[in-house]
């Protein structure tokens, strides 16, 4: 049986604003946003994350993070110093802690060349004071946030570009003291975390590889190359998406192009208990990246005006297999 998880609030950006949506047991098809936020005059939102009551919504530019009420009154905001006339390569990033107290903000400070390393900082969610700070010694692109489901701890991927990637998480102790721990690996995407956190998933930076790694101590649990799947490593890859569908299954994007030079990509399921192959599935995308899995069997893909639509897992004949170029 699939546990039964929280609610989960996602957001999506378009026409200039931050429209949220609450995930739950029954809702199906097209999602219709649940709230809409409208960010200040001139702020360009990067990256936003939304509070599980929809009270608030914390949110990137280029040159720092914002705190909005629903109503759109501020919070708080606090600037990146120094300002960045850079307008390309670099993405804030940001995460609401699970219960709502703490806002994680990675500031790719290298790239917007504000002089010295990255920082990943924490701010208190209620007044914007800066309660942790980690100096990285990264030059990344952006960074992805995953907040573990059960205790709380807060993973952090950053994009190094051809460099590689780095992977992260910190810890917020009882007494509110935040610890950061580096994992040792600079060629490993962290995907996505299992819905109960006892595990996490990542890809090789060339793309050779998906591993499942325990959680917190990062040990490998099991590796499949390209070949497991049954594809020449020389031809096809594994995408850097997918996740967990989910507690056992996790799925994974491997892709190619034909002879004819046409990109192709397919779903396969892996059970993450036995770390066995399971057979593949159908998913109506347009681009390996756009299915979200949601850990709870259903995922999301993109919709009409931009709306997230979710699907339900169904029993699916295996997909055909592409040719392999």
């Amino acid at each position: 049986m699939i546990p039964a998880q929280p609610l989960k609030a996602i957001t999506r950006h378009r026409d200039g604003r931050i429209h949220a949506y609450v995930i739950d047991s029954g809702a199906f098809g097209m999602l219709e946003p649940a709230a809409v936020f409208q960010p200040r005059a001139g702020d360009e939102v990067v990256e936003s994350a939304v509070r599980a009551d929809l009270g608030r919504v914390v949110y990137t530019t280029l040159n720092g993070v914002v705190c909005l009420t629903r109503a759109g009154d501020l919070v708080w905001a606090s600037a990146f110093e120094p300002h960045s006339d850079v307008r390309r390569g670099h993405q804030p990033g940001c995460a609401l802690s699970l219960d709502g107290r703490t806002a994680w903000v990675y500031r790719p400070d290298a790239m917007a060349g504000r002089g010295g390393g990255d920082q990943w900082v924490v701010y208190d969610a209620d007044s914007g004071t800066v309660v942790a700070r980690r100096k990285l010694e990264t030059v990344g692109h952006g960074a992805g946030h995953h907040v573990h489901p059960v205790d709380g701890s807060i993973y952090l991927a950053i994009g190094e570009g051809q460099d590689g990637s780095v992977i992260l998480r910190g810890t917020a102790g009882t007494d509110g003291a935040v610890e950061f721990v580096t994992y040792p690996w600079s060629d490993r995407c962290l995907i996505d975390l299992a819905p109960g956190g006892e595990q996490f998933m990542t890809v090789d930076h060339g793309q050779a590889d998906i591993a499942f790694h325990h959680h917190p101590s990062g040990d490998v649990l099991f590796t499949l190359p390209v070949e497991a799947f049954g594809y020449d490593p020389e031809e096809t890859f594994v995408e850097w998406s997918g996740g967990y569908l989910t507690p056992d299954t996790a799925v994974v994007s491997l892709g190619s192009e034909t002879e004819d030079g046409e990109e192709w990509f397919r779903y396969h399921l892996i059970n993450v208990r036995t770390g066995t192959l399971d057979a593949e599935i159908a998913v109506e995308a347009t681009n390996p990246y756009e299915m979200v899995p949601l850990g709870d069997g259903s995922w999301l893909t993109g919709g009409p005006e931009g709306n997230p639509v979710r699907w339900s897992r169904a029993p699916l004949a295996p997909a055909p297999r592409q040719p392999r170029g």
